[in-house]
C-alpha cells in the first residue's frame, strides 16, 4: 500500500511540474516569444516542413491518446486511473519538444505597431482570463488529470462529471477552443512559420471539436443536442445568452 501511494503521489507531482511548464512555455512561444537555440534547415522549405511534422506530432500524440482504443489497449498495461495523468505527461512533453525545436522562418508577412500593435496583445491576454473564466465555470475541470489518482489514493471512486451549461458556456459550446483560436491569432508579428502554425492548428481544433461532438453526444444524448441546437458550436455569434435546455 505505501509503495502503491508512493507511485500515485510521484505521478502527481510529475504531471503538474511538466503540464504547469509546458503550458507557460506554449503560452511564451504563443506570445512571440522564441525558445529556438539550434538552426535545423537553412532555406525555408526546409524550415516548414520541420515544423510541420512538429504539428503533427503534436495532433497525433494530442489526438490519438484520448480515442477509446487507444485506451482499450493502454488498459492492458496500465491502470486506467493513471491513464489521464499519462496523457498529460505525454502531452507536455511533445508541448515542450514543439515549442524548443520550432524553427523560425525569416520571412515577416505582418508586423504591426502603434495601437494595432497593443490591442493585439490586449486580444492575447483577455482571451487567457477567457479561458481561465471557462475553466472556473466547469467547476472541478481536471486540467491534469488528477482527479482518478486522487480518488485512488483516498479509495474512493473519481466523481463523473454532470452536465451543467455556465459561464461562457452559455454563449459557446467550446468556450476554450475559442479562446485558443484567439490566443494564436493575435500575434502582431506573423511570419511564415507563425502563418503555418495558427492554419494547421485551427485546422486541428475544428477537426478535433467535430469529434469530440460525437463523444458528447453519446455521454449526454438528447440534453446534448438540445444544447447543440440552442449554442454555438466554436463561434459565439449571438449576442443574447442562452442557457440550457
Amino acid at each position: 500500500m505505501a509503495m502503491r501511494n508512493f507511485v500515485a503521489y510521484s505521478a502527481l507531482v510529475i504531471t503538474n511540474a511538466l503540464g504547469c511548464a509546458s503550458l507557460v512555455l506554449f503560452g511564451l512561444f504563443l506570445f512571440g516569444v522564441s525558445f529556438t537555440r539550434v538552426d535545423l534547415w537553412r532555406g525555408e522549405a526546409g524550415i516548414l516542413a520541420w515544423d510541420i511534422l512538429l504539428c503533427l506530432l503534436f495532433f497525433a500524440q494530442h489526438s490519438g491518446m484520448v480515442r477509446k482504443a487507444f485506451r482499450r489497449r493502454l488498459a492492458a498495461w496500465v491502470p486506467e486511473y493513471y491513464h489521464g495523468t499519462l496523457y498529460t505527461v505525454a502531452s507536455a512533453a511533445v508541448l515542450i519538444v514543439l515549442v524548443l525545436f520550432w524553427q523560425r522562418s525569416a520571412t515577416t508577412l505582418i508586423n504591426l505597431q502603434g495601437v494595432a500593435r497593443w490591442l493585439m496583445q490586449g486580444a492575447f491576454f483577455a482571451s487567457l482570463l477567457g479561458m481561465v473564466w471557462g475553466m472556473l465555470a466547469l467547476r472541478g475541470f481536471d486540467v491534469f488529470g488528477n482527479r482518478a489518482v486522487v480518488a485512488h489514493i483516498s479509495g474512493s471512486r473519481a466523481a463523473s462529471t454532470p452536465f451543467a451549461v455556465r459561464g461562457p458556456y452559455q454563449w459557446v459550446r467550446h468556450p476554450l477552443y475559442f479562446f485558443t483560436l484567439v490566443l494564436i491569432w493575435s500575434i502582431p508579428d506573423m511570419t511564415l512559420d507563425r502563418l503555418l502554425f495558427n492554419v494547421l492548428f485551427t485546422g486541428w481544433i475544428v477537426v478535433g471539436t467535430r469529434l469530440e461532438e460525437r463523444d458528447l453526444v453519446t455521454e449526454f444524448g438528447e440534453q446534448y443536442r438540445a444544447y447543440q441546437r440552442r449554442v454555438p458550436m466554436l463561434i459565439p455569434y449571438k449576442i443574447h445568452r442562452v442557457g440550457p435546455a
